[in-house]
């Protein structure tokens, strides 16, 4: 049962918090029929998510078998045959296809988007330079649009320009991270055949530019006054900038010296990285539900 706990991927479940914005940023956080609903799609995420996980498994089982952690991969070291993997995928699909019963129609489909982009992915998009980092920052995406359409809540463009970008960043340094752990890039096409169009100093020039962006991208959303406008003053999000300029430098260095083996591994165990989001989603929840006092406790103009 352990092998297929980490067929699964748990640890990777932490990248569906993305699912989850739509619930605090609409301001329904509170509400018991928003929270089920955005359990239930954070859940149908995380099956299918698993299945993806499995299937792209079975796929790389060879190349896995070259690299250094990932050849302890259940499937890679043999301890799940191919055929049982397909089994559990099977088993996880039709997991979250009965939770798209319980939540709105258009919810289907962007969790369908999201399979077929996976399956585009694994077979093909994988193997094409940059082309491969934009899918995985599209998948993030669908993840935030489809928890506004799980609550029925509208989707900020924004939203989705920030997701966008800021997975952009974290998608360069994962390749990064690849490279790190198997030595240089030469080595690592025999694992992943991409990676050898990703060498230290471009990927160090797209990190570098990504997070630019990313940062830009945060103060643009942070600063716009246009419509529409969010049920909130988005405005003092801009208090928060100091956490959002720390938490990308930290990912960046972290990549950078080797320390880490991929993003998961940073939101999981870099403690510092850990208590600047804690504080940063703390001060956003304060901005959502109580930003119109902060005019008067801090003096501030709208």
């Amino acid at each position: 049962m352990l092998e297929y706990l980490k067929l699964v991927r748990p640890a990777d479940w932490v990248k569906n918090v993305f699912v989850l914005a739509g619930l605090v940023f609409s301001q329904r956080a509170t509400e018991s029929e928003a929270i089920l609903l955005s359990l239930l799609a954070f859940a149908a995420f995380c099956l299918a998510a698993s299945a993806a996980y499995v299937i792209n498994d079975i796929r790389d089982r060879e190349q896995d078998r070259l690299h250094p952690t990932k050849r302890h991969r259940p499937i890679a070291s043999g301890a799940i045959s191919p055929e049982r993997g397909i089994i559990l995928a099977f088993l996880l699909l039709s997991g979250a296809i009965g939770l798209c019963l319980l939540l709105p129609r258009g919810f289907a489909v962007v969790l369908g988007a999201y399979l077929m982009l996976n399956a585009a992915y694994t077979y093909w998009l994988k193997r094409r330079v940059i082309v491969d980092v934009i899918v995985i920052a599209i998948g993030f995406v669908l993840r935030a649009i489809a928890g506004g359409v799980a609550i029925g809540a509208g989707t900020s463009p924004w939203l989705v320009v920030c997701t966008f970008t800021l997975c952009m960043f974290i998608g360069f340094g994962k390749r990064q991270c690849e490279i790190n752990t198997i030595g240089d890039s030469v080595e690592a096409a025999k694992h992943r055949k991409t990676l050898a169009g990703y060498s230290p100093d471009l990927l160090n020039h797209l990190t570098s530019v990504t997070a630019g962006i990313a940062i830009v991208t945060f103060l643009l959303y942070v600063m716009d006054r246009g419509e529409p406008q969010p049920p909130f003053d988005k405005h003092y999000l801009i208090l928060t900038l100091p956490l959002v300029v720390y938490a990308i430098f930290r990912y960046a260095m972290l990549i950078r010296s080797g320390r880490a083996s991929g993003p998961v591994d940073i939101v999981l165990k870099d403690r510092p990285f850990i208590l600047t989001v804690f504080l940063w989603v703390a001060a956003a929840v304060v901005v959502v539900y109580w930003g119109r006092h902060l005019r008067g406790w801090l003096g501030l103009t709208a």
